[in-house]
């Protein structure tokens, strides 16, 4: 099947590890990923807390770069309303420059982290994210080296302009954000870890190639491989997706129940908080794959990025072999451009 398969790794806090050999960790991952055949490796962005070692992906990016030749780095992603399209733009052309055509920018709209948090990363400022569309509109243009005549800053670059631009991905879970990254022409990740709803996920490819036919649309998705579907069952467990429902209409995701009543209290909004079984793929690669090849044939799907919630290293790294484009005999698509 023409799809290529990715990782995402959010350098989750396993079997007592420290912050240092959590980061080392995904080190050895990226480079095994490389070795598997996978075509990218993402990191993410969580803050302030103690389970997630991930808060500073363009920091982690720079370093796996260095620490691995030919798979591509990213980040999954760049929380955008916390940083000035402009800083991201010079930060991810200076990566460009060091390593051409391997450098990947995922942008995500999500706060990534609790409202103290959020205050915290917008000291002196304020920014609920309602001007997204815009700031990621200029992040392009600064991509593309392309300001408009018309816009306020026209003239400004963001050096060192690299020879090889970075690939722009927009990650997203609704047909809302599909939309704007096919209006805009860019790739669009659709977060199924998140949203596992499938007339969603029908809509939001819908929209994305309505504006963009011939885009690259791929899916983060959970998915857990062992020898046995019995032995995948029982290591993935009863796990939950977690939300928390504010009265201004936003809904996040937190990793527990504890965490989504702290944002809503933090929030000082009124809310509600809602558990959902998490939608987990697992069984043994084959059974996967026949998931993935359909999920392919039926919207179209370029790319998966796999995510694995299962917090058993041993596990875990086997996993990502037992699912790997080398051992499922995947043919690989050409890296986005």
């Amino acid at each position: 099947m023409s799809y290529s398969l990715g990782i995402l790794d959010q350098s989750p806090i396993i079997e007592d590890a420290t912050n240092e050999q959590t980061l080392q960790n995904t080190v050895a991952l990226a480079q095994k990923a490389e070795q598997l055949g996978y075509s990218r490796f993402w990191v993410s962005e969580h803050h302030n807390t103690d389970t997630l070692a991930g808060t500073s992906p363009e920091v982690l990016v720079s370093y796996l770069l260095a620490k691995t030749k030919s798979i591509n780095i990213g980040s999954g992603g760049v929380m955008l309303q916390h940083y000035s399209p402009y800083k991201v733009a010079e930060n991810f052309h200076v990566l460009a420059s060091l390593e051409p055509g391997r450098v990947d920018l995922g942008i995500g709209k999500a706060p990534g982290g609790l409202p103290l948090s959020t205050k915290a990363l917008q000291y002196g400022t304020i920014n609920k994210g309602e001007d997204f569309e815009e700031r990621l509109t200029f992040l392009q243009h600064l991509l593309e080296d392309a300001v408009p005549v018309e816009h306020h800053l026209h003239g400004v670059q963001a050096t060192p302009i690299p020879k090889v631009k970075p690939s722009l991905f927009l990650l997203g879970a609704s047909s809302q954000s599909a939309a704007l990254a096919g209006k805009l022409g860019i790739a669009f990740v659709f977060a199924r870890f998140i949203n596992s709803d499938h007339d969603v996920l029908k809509e939001a490819v819908e929209a994305y190639r309505t504006h963009n036919p011939k885009g690259h649309f791929a899916i983060s998705i959970a998915a857990f491989a062992a020898p046995t579907k019995e032995e995948a069952k029982n290591l993935v467990g009863e796990q939950k997706i977690t939300k928390v429902h504010l009265a201004s209409g936003r809904s996040l995701t937190l990793n527990s129940v504890e965490l989504a009543e702290k944002f809503g209290q933090e929030s000082g909004e009124s809310f509600t908080v809602q558990q959902y079984d998490a939608d987990i793929l697992y069984g043994t690669p084959e059974d996967i794959k026949e998931k993935l090849d359909g999920y392919h044939v039926q919207y179209q799907i370029d790319e998966f990025i796999l995510h694995t919630p299962v917090l058993q290293a041993f596990e875990r790294k086997r996993s990502f072999e037992l699912l790997s484009p080398l051992n499922l005999h995947l043919q690989q698509k050409e890296a986005v451009s």
